[in-house]
Formats: structure tokens, sequence, C-alpha cells
């Protein structure tokens, strides 16, 4: 079979498309998926670099989600899935699934980007707030649009450089959620607005969670989140599709950040 490899940890010219040995047969609840497309993440560059490996027992080849048609089944795999289903895994651009599942649930969308033209995307997906953190400081507009209260949630890929004004932006009782470090992972902040409006900060992943944990995580999307996926009221946004040889290129897409929305793979 043919995969993207890591050929040594550095830039995207790391990667290279080579011809590997076959899968194993498929073990203990696991299928076997001939992948239609696979979505590019900022994870994948970060493991590209040689600074996010891959947990013990898994596939050194980078890629976190994919979609697909299911070839074989291993032993105990529950009754509900058969070959020839087709599946899929991760999620679609956090920024534009945000934005759609937050509207689907009657929630006021406040969203930071850095660009007239993903402002425009934004707010064509229904964010209501769209502020340029490049022009504007984004406390001080949230704070206006929200009498001095602040945002109830937010939810946060930059870390570090972000994190103090992440605080100072939130309302009483408001959480925090840090998804990625695009802007460092060290920083210093003063945590006395934690204490005077009980701030909670919590940080997100999947990668090091078990598999009965990932298990529970997708039953509880299968159940809050697909239904607005079948309504159409949360849609895939595809920003470009490379074919697997070109993943270098994919990577320094991903790396610009200048798209809105997925990049995909498609062997």
């Amino acid at each position: 079979m043919k995969a993207v490899v890591i050929s040594s940890p550095g830039g995207p010219e790391a990667l290279e498309l080579r011809e590997v040995e076959d899968l194993p047969a498929p073990g203990d609840g696991e299928v076997l998926v001939k992948v239609a497309a696979a979505g590019v993440n900022r994870a994948d560059t970060v493991q590209r670099q040689g600074k996010y490996p891959p947990p013990p027992g898994a596939s050194l080849y980078p890629g976190l989600e994919c979609s697909g048609t299911i070839l074989a089944l291993g032993p105990n795999v529950p009754p509900r899935w058969a070959i020839g289903d087709q599946i899929h895994g991760g999620s679609s651009g956090i920024g534009t699934f945000a934005i759609q599942i937050a509207k689907h649930l009657g929630i006021k969308v406040f969203v930071t980007a850095g660009s007239e033209e993903k402002l425009a995307a934004c707010k064509d997906l229904g964010a209501d707030v769209c502020i340029n953190y490049k022009t504007e400081d984004f406390v001080a507009r949230i704070k206006e649009e929200t009498d001095g209260k602040g945002v109830d949630v937010i939810l946060d890929n930059i870390g570090g450089s972000y994190l103090q004004r992440n605080l100072n932006s939130l309302a009483v009782d408001g959480r925090l959620f840090i998804i990625g470090f695009m802007g460092g992972v060290v920083t210093e902040v003063n945590l006395a607005v934690m204490l005077a409006r009980r701030l909670t900060v919590q940080a997100a992943g999947l990668r090091n969670r078990n598999l009965t944990n990932k298990a529970q995580i997708v039953s509880e999307v299968e159940k809050n989140v697909w239904p607005a996926v079948v309504l159409g009221k949360v849609k895939l946004v595809i920003y470009k599709t490379f074919p697997l040889s070109e993943a270098a290129e994919s990577h320094k897409l991903m790396e610009t950040s200048s798209h809105i929305g997925k990049i995909l793979l498609i062997p």
C-alpha cells in the first residue's frame, strides 16, 4: 500500500510518498478502511517536526482523520458495522464547525480572524460579531458588544500569547478551552481575574485518550452533533484538496494559516 512517511523530523520536504507493507489483519474491535480522503491537521505538522510523537502502538504514519469504506472486520466488532459501510473520523475545520454548531444551538457567536476574507467567510457561516485581531483590540470589542460582561465560552487554538487576553474577555463563570498552541506554550499571566470571575481553564485533546474514552466521545457526537449534520445545519467546508503525492504542499498551506475550512489529501 502507499503511505506518506516522515523521512526525518523537519519541514514539509520531509514528507515522502512510499510503498509500504500492507497492514496486518484488523485486530480485536478494529476495522480495515480503504481511505477515500484524509484531513490535514495542525497536529500533523507538529508530528512532522518530531514534537508530537504518536502514542505507543499507534501507526507511525501521520494523519488523524479519514473517510472511506470498510474492507474487513476484526473480531468482536459491534454488529452495527459491516463490510461496505462508509465511515469518517475526525472533524471538519474547527472554526467553521464551531460556528455552525453554535448557531444551530442558538448561541451568539464571536469570531476573531486576521483577514477580511476570513471574516466574511465566518459571517456567511453565521457568526454574529467578526473581529479582525490585526486591526482591533478584541478584548475591548467583546466588552463593548456584551455591555462589559464578556463572553461565556472561548475556544482557543493560540495558547500562550492569547492567554491573558482570553481571560480578560470572559464573563463571570466563563470557561476557556485550549485546543492548540500556535502562539506558544509558555506565558506569564495575572491570575487575579480568574479568582475575581470564577473562571475555568481546560485543555482538550484526543490523541492520548484510551479507546473506551474515544468511543464515548464518538457516541456523544453521534447523539448531539450528527443530527445537525443530517439536517444540513452543519456542513463540511473544504478549502483545497491535494493528491497524496503532494502532502508536502498541503502542509505548507496549513502552516500559512491562510485556509478557510478543511485541507484534504486524496489517494
